[in-house]
C-alpha cells in the first residue's frame, strides 16, 4: 500500500503539519490494526481462474499456510453461511467450556421416595447411555414411587429461528432433559405394525401415539414440537431400563423439579467430553447439538434458565472480543436460520483460531471441511493439506439457487497444484 505525500502539506506551520502528521499516523494505525485482524488482505489477487464466476451474492476467500490472501471476491459481503456456522460454535463452546468438559445429570431421591432426574443440557443421552445410567441406579435404590424429570435447566419457551414443526430430524426441539435427540426411528413389520428400527431403543407408549397418526414411512423422525413432551419420553425410556435393571416402580412419570430437601443418589457425567460431542455435531452436522450447546454455554455464562438470548449473547460477544469480528450476526447455534450473518474474511479469521481443532472436521484425501446446505445455499470452509507446504484456508460462500460449489471446490484445489 503506498501513500503519497503532497509538497503543501511540508509548507504550512510546524502546528498544523504535526496536526497533519497525527491524523495520517491515525489512519495508518487504524489500517494495520483491519489488516492485522483480518489476515494479509493486502496480497490478494485477482487472476484466480474462477473469480469470474463469483456473481455478488457470493464470496470466496483462499489463503496460504502464512494467512496471506491469495485469491478473494466479495470477501466483506455478509453471507448466510449455512451449516459452516458450527465451526464458530465449536469454537467459542471449546474456549468457554474447555475440551474435556462433560455434560451432567443428576439423580435424587425426595421423601416420598420419588425419584427425581434433573437434566443440564447433555445432548448425547441416547438410548445405551439411559440404560447404563439404569444399572447404576439399581444399584442404589430398589423401588420407587414416581419419576419425577426436572428439565427446568432450559427454558421451556425456546424456540430456535429457521427451525420448521416438521418431523424432520434437523427440526427436533431443544430441552434441558432429552432422548436420542428428540428424535425416534421407527421401522414396520410385515403386517405394516411401527416397531422400534433399533435394537437398542423400545418403542414406548408416547412414540407409538405420536407416530402412529403422522402415516410416515420408515425412518428417523421428529415426533414432538412440545419440550414436555420430548421430557417425558425421555422419561419412559428410563423407565423402561430401570424396570429391566430390576427396579420396582409403583407410580407415574410426571415433569417436576429438584427441592432444597431431596437427597442426590448418583451424577451421571457424560461418556463424552465436549470435543467429542463436538466432533459428532460436525460430523453428522447435528443441529441438535449445536443449539443445546449454544444455549448451555448462556447458563454457564449467564445463569439459568438457558434461553436462546442468553447463548447467541456468548457466542456473539466471543466473536467480537477474541476474533475481533466486526459486523457477524448471529441468532443460533447451527446455520438453520437464514438471518445468521458472516463474511467469507470473518470465516477465514475462525479457521485461523480452529486450526488446532481441524481433527474434529470431515477430511476427504487432502480436503477438511465443513459444508452447510440450505435451499437455495451452498457454503463449505476449511483447510487443504498441502503437505510439507502447509495448510491453506477457504471459504466459499454461495448464496444463489443452482450454485455448483463442487467446481468451484475443484477449481481451488487444482489452482494450487
Amino acid at each position: 500500500m503506498v501513500f503519497t505525500l503532497r509538497a503543501p502539506l511540508f509548507s504550512c506551520s510546524p502546528t498544523r503539519l504535526l496536526g497533519r502528521r497525527g491524523l495520517l499516523f491515525g489512519l495508518i494505525i487504524i489500517l494495520v490494526g483491519y489488516y492485522l485482524s483480518h489476515p494479509a488482505i493486502i496480497y490478494a489477487k485477482e487472476s484466480f481462474p474462477c473469480l469470474g464466476d463469483i456473481p455478488a451474492s457470493d464470496a470466496i476467500v483462499v489463503a496460504d499456510p502464512s494467512g496471506r490472501i491469495i485469491y478473494k471476491k466479495n470477501e466483506t459481503k455478509g453471507c448466510i453461511p449455512a451449516s459452516t456456522l458450527k465451526i464458530l460454535t465449536a469454537l467459542t463452546a471449546l474456549h468457554e467450556l474447555g475440551q474435556s468438559y462433560r455434560f451432567p445429570t443428576e439423580f435424587y431421591l425426595d421423601q416420598d421416595r420419588n425419584l427425581k432426574v434433573k437434566g443440564y443440557g447433555d445432548p448425547l443421552l441416547v438410548s445405551e447411555v439411559w440404560q447404563d445410567i439404569s444399572y447404576a441406579l439399581a444399584k442404589r435404590i430398589q423401588n420407587i414411587n414416581d419419576l419425577i424429570l426436572d428439565d427446568t435447566y432450559f427454558s421451556r419457551q425456546i424456540r430456535i429461528p429457521g427451525r420448521n414443526h416438521s418431523t424432520n430430524p434437523y427440526d427436533a426441539p431443544v430441552g434441558g432433559l432429552c432422548a436420542n435427540f428428540n428424535t425416534i426411528f421407527f421401522d414396520r413389520d410385515p403386517q405394516g405394525k411401527i416397531v422400534s428400527a433399533e435394537s437398542q431403543t423400545p418403542l414406548t407408549s408416547l412414540a407409538r401415539k405420536k407416530i402412529r397418526p403422522l402415516r410416515l414411512k420408515r425412518g428417523r423422525y421428529t415426533f414432538t414440537h412440545d419440550q414436555g413432551e420430548a421430557t417425558l419420553y425421555a422419561g419412559e425410556l428410563l423407565r423402561h431400563f430401570l424396570k429391566e435393571s430390576g427396579v420396582e416402580i409403583q407410580g407415574i412419570i410426571r415433569l417436576g423439579t429438584v427441592g432444597p430437601g431431596d437427597r442426590l443418589i448418583y451424577t451421571y457425567r457424560s461418556t463424552f467430553t465436549l470435543e467429542e460431542a463436538l466432533k459428532k455435531m460436525l460430523e453428522f452436522s447435528n443441529n441438535f447439538i449445536a443449539n443445546q450447546t449454544l444455549i448451555s454455554l448462556g447458563v454457564h455464562a449467564f445463569g439459568p434458565p438457558g434461553t436462546l438470548s442468553k447463548g447467541v449473547r456468548v457466542i456473539t460477544d466471543y466473536a467480537k472480543n477474541r476474533l475481533r469480528l466486526g459486523d457477524v450476526r448471529i441468532v443460533e447455534g447451527s446455520g438453520l436460520a437464514r438471518k445468521n450473518r458472516l463474511s467469507a474474511l470473518d470465516m477465514l479469521a475462525i479457521l485461523k483460531r480452529f486450526r488446532p481443532y481441524l481433527h474434529l472436521l470431515k477430511r476427504e484425501g487432502k480436503i477438511i471441511y465443513k459444508t452447510g446446505s440450505l435451499k437455495g445455499i451452498r457454503t463449505r470452509a476449511g483447510y487443504i493439506d498441502r503437505g510439507p507446504e502447509g495448510l491453506y484456508s477457504f471459504v466459499i460462500f454461495l448464496n444463489r439457487p443452482g450454485a455448483d460449489i463442487g467446481s468451484l471446490m475443484e477449481c481451488i484445489r487444482s489452482s494450487l497444484t
